[in-house]
Order: C-alpha cells, then sequence, then structure tokens
C-alpha cells in the first residue's frame, strides 16, 4: 500500500492527465490533491446513481466505470466507459443539481473525490480551467449523441465492429468476455458468439485465452461505414 506522500503524487499526476485538471495551475491541483478525499467501489458497485445530489467531482485513478442509464421497462442501457484519469461529475460542478446518469464501477476502481466548493473555487481562481470543463462537457454531449445514434441505426455486426475497435485502442486484442461485449451493445451473448465466429472463419479476427485478436482491422472498419450507409 502506497505511503501518504506517494499517493499524493500519484493523485497529482492523475490530475495533471485529466482534461479539466490539466488547465490549472501546479499549485492549484496541488491543493485539490491534499483537500480530496480517496474512495475506492467494487466491481459492479455504484459510485452514484441517477437523482443522487450531485455535491462534488470524482477523479478516476484507476479501474474503469460505466456510464448508464434505464428504460422505462428497467433495461439498463450503456452510454459509455470511462478510464483514468476521467474525470465524473462535472455538471454537479456548474449546478449542483442531481446527478443524470448511474456511474458503476466496471472492475475496482479508486477515486478522488473533490467537494464542490472546492471544485469551485478552484475554477474561480483559475477562469481558463472553467472554459476548459465547458469544452471537455460539449465532447462528451457529441460522443454520447453519435453513440446513441450508433445504437439505433448500425446492425448487429455494425455494433460489435465499433464495440470491438474502440474497446482495443492501440492495442491488438480485447479482453473483454464475450457475455460483458453482449451487455455493452445491447446483444444476447449468443449472437454475438455467432457473429464472432462467422469474422474468425473471414480470417478477420482469432480468439484465444488472450481475448480476442483484431487481424483485419479494415475489414471492421468497412462492415461499419456499410451498416451506416444502409
Amino acid at each position: 500500500m502506497a505511503e501518504p506522500k506517494d499517493l499524493l503524487q500519484n493523485v497529482e499526476t492523475a490530475l495533471a492527465k485529466a482534461e479539466l485538471m490539466a488547465a490549472l495551475s501546479d499549485a492549484t491541483r496541488a491543493r485539490l490533491a491534499k483537500q480530496g478525499v480517496p474512495c475506492t467501489v467494487e466491481t459492479g458497485k455504484l459510485l452514484f446513481a441517477k437523482g443522487d445530489k450531485g455535491d462534488a467531482l470524482y477523479v478516476l485513478l484507476e479501474g474503469e466505470v460505466e456510464v448508464r442509464t434505464s428504460t422505462e421497462g428497467g433495461k439498463d442501457v450503456r452510454i459509455a466507459s470511462l478510464k483514468p484519469p476521467a474525470l465524473i461529475g462535472e455538471m454537479a460542478v456548474l449546478d449542483g443539481g442531481v446527478r443524470s446518469a448511474d456511474i458503476a464501477a466496471i472492475r475496482k476502481s479508486r477515486f478522488l473525490r473533490i467537494h464542490r466548493d472546492q471544485a469551485i473555487a478552484a475554477l474561480e481562481s483559475e477562469p481558463k480551467a472553467l472554459l476548459k470543463l465547458i469544452s471537455e462537457m460539449s465532447r462528451r454531449l457529441r460522443h454520447a449523441d453519435a453513440a446513441l445514434e450508433d445504437a439505433h441505426t448500425l446492425d448487429l455486426g455494425g455494433r460489435l465492429a465499433l464495440r470491438l475497435l474502440e474497446e482495443a485502442g492501440d492495442a491488438t486484442a480485447v479482453t473483454l468476455t464475450q457475455t460483458e461485449i453482449a451487455r455493452r451493445i445491447g446483444a444476447s451473448r449468443e449472437k454475438v458468439n455467432r457473429k464472432l465466429h462467422e469474422w474468425v472463419d473471414e480470417g478477420w479476427i482469432s480468439m484465444g485465452r488472450s481475448g480476442i485478436k483484431l487481424v483485419a482491422r479494415d475489414k471492421l472498419k468497412a462492415l461499419i461505414k456499410d451498416s451506416r450507409a444502409g
């Protein structure tokens, strides 16, 4: 377990990488790191729920979380996933209103909780950071709009290909289970499994203990394009 000084340095490093906090001065980030309170959320548990009071901003230090909401029928709808050093709950910094979505830990995750009053004081002292916050929130809104559009316009193959490419990023493989992939794209595991094996036969991907390896990214990208065009 890290000593307090080491933990503080880790927090400051994470803050420096976060979109909003990178716009703050070193001195202000150091002050927020000292004021913030570390917390941990176990896999599958909520950091907060839709409708909860928005009284704090969180910096994700380790792990991964999912932004989600629910339909009237009670079905969970995944909006996005966030990885370190993501900022969570920015809207609460601006208006102090209630949470607009659930935040659930996909895996055990560590956070720094910064009270709204402390974040507001930092932003008031450095207006450029406030503009950065607005820019980041706008980017996320555009991303959420695009994700919702894809959910309604892409077929199963398009959604699956998009998810694999996004999860892999610059890596060559995706380590998510088929059950988790199916949940993230709103499909059954059986349909996902069937489609993956079709792509194995086509030579687009391979599957093994290390996960799903993307062999022909160009084919997956073309499939997404065709799905959108259709």
